[in-house]
């Protein structure tokens, strides 16, 4: 199993975290609310993870233009 980290902007892996067995309480999935956590994450069939974050890049430029928070995608 392994838990890939994608930003969800611009789609950019972020990370990889491989052959670890970890609790969802480890990572701060439970911290999620349900809409958050259908959103955010996703199981694959093989028993992969994928998390939907937001890269150094992105978290600039939504601190610089505020208005970006409103689009899903903000570099096009």
């Amino acid at each position: 199993m392994a838990i890939h980290y994608h930003c969800r902007h611009c789609g950019t892996a972020v990370g990889t975290i491989s052959n670890v067995s970890v609790h969802s309480e480890q990572l701060g999935i439970h911290k999620l609310t349900e809409e958050e956590r259908m959103h955010m994450v996703t199981y694959q069939d093989n028993g992969d993870i994928r998390v939907r974050t937001i890269c150094e890049d992105c978290q600039e430029s939504l601190e610089r233009n505020p208005d970006y928070h409103g689009l899903d995608y903000i570099i096009q």
